[in-house]
């Protein structure tokens, strides 16, 4: 038996692995308005194409020490990190849910999660080209996915989109200040359309303790006090994921 999930796990790591590959790609473009499918991988720096061998998720990396066979121009550490994440999580959804259609459903928006985590990180945005289609495809997703209704679905949306919505109308309120993005609201009506009402209650819980932890870390350490700002997208993406795994024990 352990044979056989070693067997299946190893090819599922490779294709996470491979995708994960991808996701780099749309990460870097996406917010930029490049095509993720034309011009072919390439240096942001000297612009020459990777070559295939140099391509290998996280392998070609290594061989590389982490700069550009060309150039020498420095490739960030984070490209093999956001493989090895979508890779792991590849073979988690696979030991969680089996070799079945929920495990494709949760292992597609995961990868969109990391996405828009690692763009929020580095342009304090979620893209509408992501969040607004997202939207409608997990709602699709939940008439496929066991213990899921539309009911429970539309019931997601509304208060995943409504909640924050509120809290930014109070903030504003109070502030005079907008103190959460729209991408924000977009984001955890996608996560409720996928997971219901119960699965926006536990992410907004999970990712506020996650995000005040980072918050008072954040603010100590760059001594801006409260003018320093930390995107909450990746915190929210953290409570979806951890509730796909966990949320329902």
């Amino acid at each position: 038996m352990l044979l056989t999930h070693i067997i299946i796990i190893i090819p599922i790591l490779i294709f996470g692995l491979c995708i994960g590959s991808f996701l780099n790609v749309c990460i870097y473009r996406l917010p930029i308005g490049k095509s993720i499918a034309f011009p072919p991988s390439h240096c942001p720096h000297c612009r020459k194409p990777i070559r295939v061998r140099d391509n290998m998720p996280v392998v070609g990396w290594l061989i590389l020490k982490g700069s550009c066979r060309d150039c020498g121009s420095r490739i960030s550490p984070r490209y093999p990190l956001v493989e090895l994440l979508t890779g792991l999580f590849a073979v988690c959804t696979y030991l969680k849910f089996g070799a079945t259609v929920e495990a494709t459903l949760y292992f597609f928006f995961i990868a969109a999660f990391i996405v828009m985590t690692f763009i929020d990180i580095d342009h304090r945005i979620i893209p509408d080209k992501m969040t607004l289609p997202g939207i409608p495809i997990a709602f699709i997703a939940a008439l496929i996915l066991p213990h899921m209704t539309w009911q429970a679905s539309l019931y997601g949306i509304l208060a995943g989109g409504g909640s924050l919505l509120l809290i930014a109308i109070g903030y504003s309120y109070f502030t005079g200040k907008e103190g959460m993005g729209g991408g924000d609201m977009k984001l955890l009506a996608m996560i409720g359309a996928l997971c219901g009402w119960k699965g926006v209650i536990f992410t907004i819980f999970f990712g506020s303790v996650l995000g005040s932890i980072a918050g008072i870390i954040t603010l100590r350490g760059s001594g801006q006090g409260m003018k320093s700002a930390i995107p909450f997208g990746p915190f929210l993406s953290i409570g979806a994921i951890s509730y796909i795994f966990l949320g329902q024990k």
